[in-house]
């Protein structure tokens, strides 16, 4: 089976221990835990069982070591992960207001994440990848950015396919270079992951009918939008798909919809339906915030399974 490969920031995160705790007087923190985006979502596609792999920097230090042997751990392919020694594993420091928002503190563009170039993109690395994930936060800079239309071209020269996750902030898109750099992307996207508003961010369309159509007019093939608790509607060009959230108690959102993603894109790529790898997607973004740290939520495939048959028995009683 052709790998699954995303590339971008590798991280550590370090959390506030009580909600409503304030980072401007001194308090009980937790972690470091293994974290960043691409990181995550690379996590849980090898938890599943489908070779994965990824492309990123980390600094020559303890963050660094914790990062890469925990995706070594869980399966992930770590060796296009490249050790800076003279810069710094990036870090997020994250605090909970008492209403659930959260509040970040991050040192990545200083750090060893925000020197990937396109020099780190081969096609030796790239030679077993038969679809590659790209996540809009990392495209953070414009060698990011580049180096994102190399692996895209690589894969797509290789006959393989490419997922999108916006997930970017939107004063990106003041940016003439930036906008173009994501219609680039687009316009090679397979299957393309907005949450709830994203799905008209990139579109000239203002509600989500007209957007969903302008994307698939694009050439995308299929749309899942994330509507986190309340579940997912997957669209190609001749079909709409509904599937409902499962109700579970929130610990911490960080990295669910990484994790719904991965499962989304890995189960299709194992030959389910749409409407199954939309239940294995919800089920895996359900056991995400359960769990306390951004990767700590990833799931091995039996989990997602007692997951949902749990919620089918409290259905049926």
């Amino acid at each position: 089976m052709k790998k699954i490969m995303t590339m971008g920031e590798i991280l550590v995160e370090i959390m506030a221990s009580q909600r409503g705790q304030t980072f401007r007087e001194p308090g009980t923190l937790v972690g470091p835990y293994a974290s960043g985006a691409p990181a995550i979502f690379i996590d849980q596609v090898a938890r599943l069982g489908h070779p994965a792999g990824i492309i990123g920097c980390v600094g020559d230090d303890d963050f660094g070591v914790l990062n890469i042997e925990r995706l070594k751990r869980d399966g992930v392919d770590t060796r296009s992960i490249h050790v800076l020694k003279q810069a710094v594993t990036g870090s997020a420091f994250v605090t909970y207001r008492k209403d659930g928002e959260r509040d970040f503190i991050f040192n990545i563009s200083n750090s060893a994440s925000a020197q990937l170039t396109p020099a780190h993109v081969t096609e030796a690395s790239m030679k077993d990848c038969g679809h590659f994930h790209v996540m809009g936060s990392s495209l953070f800079s414009f060698r990011i950015v580049d180096a994102m239309k190399k692996a895209i071209e690589i894969v797509k020269g290789q006959g393989g396919t490419i997922s999108f996750d916006p997930n970017i902030r939107k004063e990106m898109l003041r940016i003439p270079e930036m906008r173009e750099a994501l219609r680039f992307i687009l316009e090679y996207t397979d299957v393309f992951l907005p949450s709830g508003n994203e799905v008209t961010l990139l579109a000239n369309a203002a509600d989500e009918q007209g957007a969903v159509k302008e994307l698939l007019d694009l050439g995308i093939r299929e749309i899942v939008v994330k509507r986190g608790a309340h579940g997912c509607t997957y669209f190609d060009a001749q079909h709409r798909v509904d599937v409902d959230g499962l109700s579970v108690d929130e610990v911490d959102p960080t990295g669910a919809g990484d994790c719904f993603g991965a499962t989304y894109v890995a189960t299709r790529s194992f030959g389910e339906s749409p409407e199954d790898a939309l239940r294995y997607a919800n089920a895996a973004g359900a056991l995400a915030v359960g769990k306390k740290g951004p990767m700590e939520g990833t799931a091995a495939m039996v989990e997602i399974q007692q997951l949902l048959a749990s919620h089918a028995s409290r259905e049926t009683t």
